[in-house]
């Protein structure tokens, strides 16, 4: 069988996949257990027809697939890959362009450097804001607080570049009590412990109090203050305008958590809910939420290009580093040498929907939301915990016992699958939509599933 022959049967197994996921069960059929002992093999001996090696893994691994690409998969903010954005994918695996130098790889380093304008202009951030395409929000995080390290070191007059961490000024962290545990795991691969954290107490919706933030900053400690735009639970918003404002005066950073909620500034309508965003110093945000690109693609974004550049330091003699200005190396903004060109199904997905087309993704879902929570309402002993601002619904019935029991029943039902969660020490389900595959039948299917479990 030639290359083109695997290629284009490989081609059909997925889109046999694909057409399935309206009707296949949305949670995994087999356990990990049950996956690991299909799949587990002794190692090969020697070689194998590649046509075997991708039927054979289409076979064993499909039960313990969970169609995340879904219609009616809203767990953990996961959006679905618009048709484009898969094409293109599959695409850039073909060309395999290590997408680090722009001399080296000058076709993707490009494209990088278009979608970037083009995501900063859909996001209405500074069109001077430098910016890196990395594997998730978590990786975003990392690389934007690195540049914010560095930042702040450099406005307290510390060459971190040249001295290091040993003996330098300490560091503060503002965060609020209901920050995205990546947030907390990249202080942590930064060298940034718990003891250097001052965490602000927030309301009932999650968000950050605000107002306690002028008593932690002080003009003479390096801060970086981190706000959350979509709290993961309720969607729920910090007042990002007001911690700017706290913050102006003093030498402090300010960094969006924007994984889902930073797609909001595409809306008219929710545009509301990041006033003052654009004042911040950093966001990062991902792409393969509600983007809808495959995974992975996170986007980190500053407002500071040279603490960023500083933050990733690459030059090397072995390097075709570019020495003009107007080339732009990938690598000189991410925490990665070695870098697929994971820029190329952004490209994609914003070229299929242009900027209407973003705005309605985003509002359509919201909407979707909004219908879940009326009708999930209506069920007997079912209370919505959260005000729906935006794509995330935050419910729990009549006791711990009966929360987790529904939820147990709709996932194993294979109808719908999210997840569940705590939320002030009780039991809670939270659903997020951001699937540009979702539809109100989706959403009816899903309240449905629910009205049986409880019934059962």
């Amino acid at each position: 069988m030639t290359e083109r022959e695997l290629l284009a049967r490989t081609a059909e197994l997925a889109a046999d996949y694909l057409e399935t996921l309206d009707t296949r069960s949305v949670g995994a059929a087999r356990d990990y257990r049950g996956m690991l002992a299909a799949l587990d093999r002794p190692l090969p001996e020697g070689p194998s027809d590649p046509l075997e090696v991708v039927e054979q893994l289409v076979r064993d691994a499909g039960d313990g697939l969970v169609a995340m690409g879904s219609g009616r998969y809203f767990g953990f903010v996961i959006g679905g890959a618009l048709p484009s954005s898969t094409a293109v994918d599959w695409l850039a695996s073909a060309w395999d362009q290590n997408t680090g130098l722009a001399e080296v790889t000058p076709a993707v380093s490009a494209l990088e450097a278009i979608a970037g304008r083009w995501v900063l202009e859909l996001l209405g951030l500074p069109a001077r804001s430098s910016f890196a395409f990395v594997t998730g929000c978590q990786m975003a995080h990392v690389t934007c607080l690195a540049a914010a390290r560095h930042g702040v070191y450099r406005r307290a007059g510390w060459d971190l570049p040249e001295h290091g961490l040993a003996g330098a000024p300490p560091l503060r962290v503002v965060v609020g009590d209901k920050r995205h545990v990546t947030v907390t795991r990249a202080l942590r691969l930064l060298g940034i412990g718990r003891e250097q954290e001052i965490t602000l107490p927030v309301d009932r919706e999650g968000r950050m109090d605000v107002s306690q933030l002028p008593d932690a900053l002080e003009p003479s400690v390096p801060t970086i203050v981190c706000v959350q735009a979509g709290e993961v639970n309720t969607g729920a918003f910090d007042d990002i305008e007001a911690a700017i404002e706290a913050a102006s005066g003093t030498d402090a950073w300010v960094h969006v958590d924007g994984a889902f909620g930073l797609w909001a500034a595409t809306v008219p309508s929710l545009r509301h809910l990041l006033a003052g965003y654009e004042r911040a110093d950093s966001w990062a945000t991902d792409a393969h939420k509600w983007l809808n690109v495959p995974y992975d693609c996170g986007i980190a974004i500053c407002a500071h290009p040279a603490d960023h550049e500083a933050a990733m330091e690459y030059a090397a003699p072995y390097l075709d580093v570019s020495e003009h200005a107007a080339i732009r190396d990938p690598m000189g903004y991410s925490p990665e040498f070695s870098r697929r060109a994971r820029s190329a199904p952004v490209w994609a997905a914003i070229r299929e929907l242009g900027r209407s087309g973003v705005a309605d993704l985003v509002e359509r879902t919201c909407a979707h939301a909004r219908r879940f929570a009326e009708r999930i309402a209506g069920l007997p002993g079912c209370e919505v915990l959260n005000e729906v601002v935006l794509n995330q619904v935050l419910f729990r019935f009549a006791d711990d016992e009966q929360t987790r029991a529904a939820l147990a029943s709709v996932q194993a039902s294979g109808e719908a699958w999210m997840s569940g969660t705590v939320w002030d020490g009780r039991a809670a389900i939270r659903l997020s939509v951001s699937n540009w595959r979702t539809t109100e039948a989706d959403v009816d299917r899903t309240v449905a599933a629910f009205a049986t479990a409880l019934r059962a």
